[in-house]
Order: C-alpha cells, then sequence, then structure tokens
C-alpha cells in the first residue's frame, strides 16, 4: 500500500508540474520537419483530390442529396487539378507571404489580390471589385459594401493558412484577419478560421472528431457558424450510422429556415453560405471516420458546393494521415512540374515555399527548430488555446473602418473594377 501511494503521490505531483508548464505558456509539441513534410504534401494532395473527385457535380444537387450514381468513380489522373479557385486562389495568398513575410500589411495583401487575373465569384468578386475601386480591408469585406460577406470563399481559400500553421491556431486566426478580410466578415470569416484550425490540428491527431472540435475552438461560440457545427457533431452523435438522417436534420434549421439565411446572397435551392457547407465538411469527416473514399464521398452528396467541401473535408484528413499512408491510387498519377493557373508555383515548388514559411512561424511564435540524435531536424511548437475575436454578424455588422487604399497604393493596381 506504501508503494501505491508513493506512485499516486508522484503521479500528483507531475501533473501538478505539467499544470504549471502549461500555465506559463511552455508548453510544447514536437513535429519531426520529415514528417511536416510529409502530412504537409498529403495536404495539397487532399485539396486536389476532393476537389477534382467532386468537381463534376458542383452545384448539381441543391437542397437534396446527390444520388449514388451521380458520383463519378475516382480516376488517379483527377489528382491534377491545376486550373480550380480552390488551389489557385489561396496560392495568391502564400505569395503575398512568399514575397513580403509575414509582416506584410493587409494593404499590400489586398493590391495583391486585386492584381489577380482570375475569374471570381460571390465574395471573392466582390471584395476584389471593392479593392480596385479604392476600398481597403477590412471594409472590402464588410457587409455595407459587400452583399455576399457570408458566402463560402475565405473557407475554400484558408487551407493553407493551416498548412503553414502546424499546431498553431492563433496564427491561422491572423492569417484570416489579414487575407480573409479582404473579401468576407462574420460567419463567412469563422469559415476559414474554422478549415484553418481543423488542419493545423491535424498535423499532430488523427481523431476526426478531436479535429473537428479544434476548429470549432477557433470561432466565437455565439455565431451561429459554431452552433450549426455543435448541432452536426451532436447530431452525429445521436445518429452516429445514419449520415442522411443528419443531412435532414441540417437541410431544414440551416436551408429551409430563413433565420440561418438571413445574409445569403441567395433564398433559394442555391445555398453558398459559409456555415452549411461548413457542416458538410464536418459531416464528411465524421461520418467518413477515417475513410478517404467515405470522407470524400459524404461531403459530395451532400451536395451545394460539392468540390469545395470534399477539397476541405479530404485535405484535413489527407493532413492527419500523411502522405506516406495515402493509398497509390492517389499519388501514381501526379504531375509535380505543370504549373497550377495564375500562380508561380508547380507542386514542388508549393511544397518548398509551405516549408520555408512554417519553420519561420513557428520561430515566431515562440517556438524553435532543433536537431534530434541523427540531426535531423524538430519543429518545437508552443500549444496555444485559441484566441477568439468578439462576435459579428453580417445581418448586424459592426461600423466600417473608412479604410480606403491612398493614391500612391491605388497606383499600385493595375486593372479597373469588374476587369477579370
Amino acid at each position: 500500500m506504501r508503494s501505491r501511494s508513493w506512485i499516486v503521490a508522484i503521479g500528483v505531483l507531475a501533473m501538478l508540474s505539467l499544470s504549471a508548464i502549461v500555465g506559463r505558456g511552455e508548453e510544447y509539441r514536437r513535429l519531426p520537419l520529415a514528417e511536416y513534410r510529409d502530412k504537409m504534401e498529403a495536404a495539397w494532395l487532399g485539396q486536389m483530390a476532393g476537389v477534382g473527385w467532386g468537381g463534376p457535380t458542383e452545384f448539381h444537387a441543391q437542397g437534396r442529396i446527390l444520388r449514388e450514381d451521380e458520383m463519378p468513380a475516382w480516376q488517379p489522373d483527377m489528382i491534377n487539378q491545376f486550373h480550380q479557385d480552390d488551389l489557385y486562389v489561396e496560392m495568391t495568398f502564400l505569395r503575398t507571404l512568399e514575397q513580403y513575410g509575414w509582416d506584410v500589411s493587409p494593404r499590400q495583401a489586398g493590391i495583391d489580390f486585386a492584381n489577380s487575373r482570375y475569374p471570381l465569384w460571390h465574395a471573392n468578386r466582390n471584395g476584389r471589385d471593392n479593392l480596385r475601386s479604392g476600398i481597403a480591408s477590412p471594409d472590402s469585406g464588410h457587409p455595407r459594401f459587400n452583399q455576399h460577406a457570408d458566402d463560402i470563399d475565405y473557407q475554400i481559400e484558408a487551407d493553407f493558412s493551416g498548412i503553414i500553421a502546424p499546431g498553431m491556431p492563433n496564427l491561422v486566426i491572423q492569417l484570416g484577419e489579414k487575407f480573409g478580410r479582404l473579401m468576407n466578415y462574420g460567419d463567412g470569416l469563422y469559415g476559414g478560421y474554422f478549415v484553418g484550425g481543423m488542419y493545423a490540428e491535424a498535423f499532430f491527431e488523427r481523431d476526426p472528431v478531436r479535429i473537428v472540435e479544434a476548429g470549432l475552438r477557433c470561432i466565437p461560440s455565439e455565431s451561429q457558424y459554431a452552433e450549426c457545427i455543435r448541432d452536426v457533431i451532436a447530431w452525429w452523435r445521436a445518429s452516429p450510422n445514419d449520415w442522411q438522417a443528419v443531412w435532414e436534420k441540417i437541410n431544414a434549421k440551416y436551408h429551409r429556415n430563413p433565420n440561418y439565411r438571413r445574409a445569403s446572397c441567395s433564398k433559394g435551392d442555391f445555398n453558398i453560405d459559409a456555415k452549411i457547407n461548413g457542416a458538410y465538411i464536418a459531416m464528411g469527416l465524421l461520418y467518413g471516420g477515417g475513410d478517404i473514399d467515405r470522407t470524400i464521398i459524404i461531403a459530395t452528396r451532400c451536395g451545394q458546393d460539392s468540390d469545395c467541401n470534399p477539397a476541405n473535408a479530404a485535405g484535413i484528413l489527407f493532413t492527419s494521415l500523411g502522405k506516406g499512408n495515402l493509398p497509390d491510387r492517389f499519388l501514381s498519377a501526379l504531375d509535380r512540374s505543370t504549373v497550377f493557373s495564375h500562380t508561380e508555383y508547380n507542386f514542388d515548388r508549393l511544397i518548398q515555399v509551405c516549408e520555408k514559411l512554417a519553420k519561420d512561424a513557428v520561430v515566431r511564435q515562440g517556438g524553435r527548430i532543433e536537431r534530434d540524435a541523427d540531426g535531423a531536424e524538430v519543429l518545437v511548437i508552443p500549444v496555444q488555446e485559441p484566441k477568439v475575436g468578439t462576435l459579428e454578424q453580417c445581418w448586424e455588422p459592426g461600423p466600417i473602418a473608412n479604410s480606403r487604399l491612398s493614391d500612391e497604393e491605388k497606383a499600385k493596381i493595375l486593372y479597373p473594377p469588374g476587369e477579370r
């Protein structure tokens, strides 16, 4: 008995010591650089797989479940997605960080986005037109100037933020403030925090439930977006084997109920609100249970933006698995040399840039880079509790910032509003 008491006492002291370390913000997670690279490559492959597989179904199912016979079969060459806005828009933000560094201003980010030449829609299009008109961030994404501010746009582009911020949700949020506010506000912005937060956690976690919960911690709990994800988790727990029954509940509350579509750019069957599409990302992850095919198929069959949602879901899942654990059918046909349209990056260069940014990020966030016994680099990353901002709602927005580009800044924008 004396021996058992001694063991218990040691355990209590150890817990108290750990608590003190956590309280001082000195708890760290270690991620070998080789493992980071493996998971980061997988993150991009997941996006490419999800958007490639779901692409032929985009908006074919609005307010209904996509039928099984409408779901295309996976073909290995579907991985080569070099002309998808789900990929090249976020690479604009990576390029800004690569060129100007982590301290780049939101105004320079806006100038770079304004000078993009790809076609855009919804919040992205309105945000870029605003910037080209001289309306700077955060007003470019404010509902006063952007009627699509609650739409999905930053949500489909926020993957990069978690990919270069492994285990660092506060950096995800900071990147959203810099890039997400170019086009979104409120739930439209929170969708990006949710997605980025899930990626950041997926470098350390394989349980889809914990990954979804980590993303949820990055957004205000009072928001409709958070309510939606909490509902999905609760409904999944109640019906873990019937995703279609849960889909019906989501559709009734977040598609058919006008109280949850107060800032929708469309009130009909077409629904590009961030939160309902975010629910479908969570559906893929929760009901997929770590299975690649099931995750992508469910996120796609939920409908609406059914290429973007499986791209997010698969990107997060692939991150948690790592490239080394992916089936060959998602690797064998990959073209590493073709450049993604409207970017400076082929696959290999994309990986190099992300690795450099991530290593810089770790140090800037208070971590360090060590070497193990074999001389290999290890990322030592401080544990972060997400710092969530004040609630915003697109249907009851706060005041504008009266942010305008100077004449000198406007002279750097090459294209007028409306020009692609």
